[in-house]
């Protein structure tokens, strides 16, 4: 008898041994994702320096032979001296990634759609490895910034589709776990990116080492499935039904008696596959996508602009950034705890987050710079880092499961692309200081605070089926659950 693609998980497994390995792989791979992410954080360190007369030299040769760089580590501003009017350049080369994730995320989100997940996955990884490659060599600037760019694009597309891996290889009852622990990983790999920083003084060297695992990773890759979910949403049982025996194997069961039912959606061959412009048409998807599009602007813009700023808090540079990565880790605990609580679920859970986070941001400005550890600005700021992280955490997990299968990387993809906008103007935000120095921490606790209640608007998620077409959408059970939501809401 033909079953649905969750039974089918069911009977294969939805979290047995074999999907434990190929998530952790994927998940491990966070750690190198994390290392590329965060590579002008110490690459582009700010060292400290004096110049041997006032005013700055006008040629590069001058200024080579009158400045002194006290710290023992070099970086791009070493190397190129880009103090004073060429400080610029190096939140410019953190925006240019960001600009390249933006491009990623909109390109691979719908290629994984229609070519598949892993093709589209493996090539990302390849070309991430070559241009990360190109940044430790680069011979100028300019090649360096060019070549972060290109990393921004082929590694933000990698990482979404890997994401998206990582919980169509599960049963949906696990994708808070997996998407959490994904999360929690990339926060360590900040960390460790940090201890390879303190061991490696040298910025080219430093590159090298922290994009050489992605080439285990790639030769690794190869051996990893086909997402069965995606397999199944473009009609393809016989290769579904084979990846579900391959989980089944690998969770050690014997050899299943297994028939996929057609969904309701499952394309037929003369119909072309849903498109990214169907995220507009639809009225329910149309709304959801902008108001998601909001908070992924906005937790974006908050995180990264609080991480970034890791370098320049006072104190020993490599710790800064390695608490900034390590103050996430309680968020995952904290997500597990509340998004599978029937009276928090995904949407007030991050609603508080956001909330909690522009309050934490907010705050800085009534406590002074000598306030003491316990209450200083940047334990707050720590506080806001911790609760934004934890709502980022939950909106990856959220997302996927507002989507349909067949629309879950366009989502994800166009989500993720207004996500990168606040990667874009993140850098730039520390500048605002020079007006006051809790101006910056402002701009992020307002950000937040909106992004937090709006997020009121989007559905619950939790214990409710996952589309796997658009016409699942309109389907009688999801009719069911919008009026049931409708009449709990009325009577409380």
């Amino acid at each position: 008898m033909a079953v649905g693609l969750e039974e089918a998980f069911g009977a294969a497994g939805e979290f047995g041994g074999g999907q434990r390995r190929l998530t952790a792989f994927l998940v491990l791979l966070q750690v190198y994702v994390a290392c590329q992410s965060m590579l002008i954080v110490l690459v582009g360190a700010v060292p400290e320096y004096h110049i041997d007369q006032e005013g700055i030299p006008a040629n590069g040769a001058e200024l080579a032979k009158r400045i002194h760089f006290v710290d023992n580590f070099t970086s791009i501003v070493t190397e190129w001296y880009l103090i004073e009017q060429e400080a610029y350049k190096v939140s410019l080369a953190s925006s240019l990634f960001f600009a390249g994730l933006l491009i990623g995320n909109v390109t691979f989100g719908p290629l994984s759609d229609k070519l598949g997940r892993k093709p589209v996955y493996i090539s990302g990884l390849f070309f991430d490895v070559i241009f990360g490659y190109v940044t430790a060599l680069a011979p100028s600037y300019d090649v360096f910034a060019v070549s972060r760019f290109f990393v921004g694009i082929v590694n933000g597309g990698m990482a979404l589709v890997s994401l998206v891996l990582t919980q169509e290889y599960v049963g949906k009852s696990f994708w808070s776990f997996t998407g959490s622990l994904t999360n929690l990983t990339f926060a360590v790999g900040i960390a460790v990116y940090a201890f390879l920083g303190y061991c490696v003084r040298e910025w080219r060297y430093l590159a090298l080492v922290s994009n050489t695992p992605g080439v285990i990773f790639l030769l690794l890759s190869f051996m990893l499935p086909e997402s069965p979910r995606w397999l199944y949403s473009q009609g393809k049982m016989a290769e579904a039904e084979d990846v579900l025996q391959y989980i089944a194997l690998g969770n050690g069961k014997k050899r299943l008696n297994l028939k996929l039912k057609p969904s309701a959606g499952t394309l037929r061959k003369d119909v072309s596959a849903p498109g990214i412009l169907n995220l507009v048409k639809h009225p329910i998807l149309r709304w959801r996508t902008v108001i998601l599009m909001y908070i992924w602007y906005v937790c974006s813009f908050v995180y990264y602009g609080l991480t970034l700023n890791a370098g320049e808090l006072r104190g020993n540079l490599y710790l800064n950034v390695a608490l900034s990565g390590l103050v996430e880790v309680p968020a995952f605990p904290l997500c597990m705890f509340f998004i599978e609580k029937s009276w928090s679920g995904r949407r007030k859970a991050m609603t508080c987050f956001l909330i909690f986070a522009g309050f934490a941001c907010i705050f800085t400005m009534f406590v002074p710079t000598n306030a003491g550890l316990l209450f200083s600005p940047t334990l707050l700021a720590l506080c806001g880092k911790m609760m934004v992280s934890a709502a980022f955490n939950i909106l990856y997990i959220y997302t996927s499961e507002l989507y349909p299968t067949v629309l879950r990387n366009a989502g994800l993809g166009v989500c993720s692309m207004s996500c990168r906008f606040g990667g874009i103007l993140a850098p730039f935000v520390p500048s605002l200081k020079s007006f006051s120095r809790s101006v910056p921490f402002v701009v992020f606790g307002i950000t937040g605070l909106s992004a937090g209640f709006l997020t009121l608007l989007l559905p619950e998620t939790l214990n409710k089926p996952i589309a796997e077409s658009i016409e699942d959408l309109q389907s009688p059970k999801y009719e069911v659950l919008k009026i049931k939501e409708a009449v709990l809401e009325e009577n409380t």
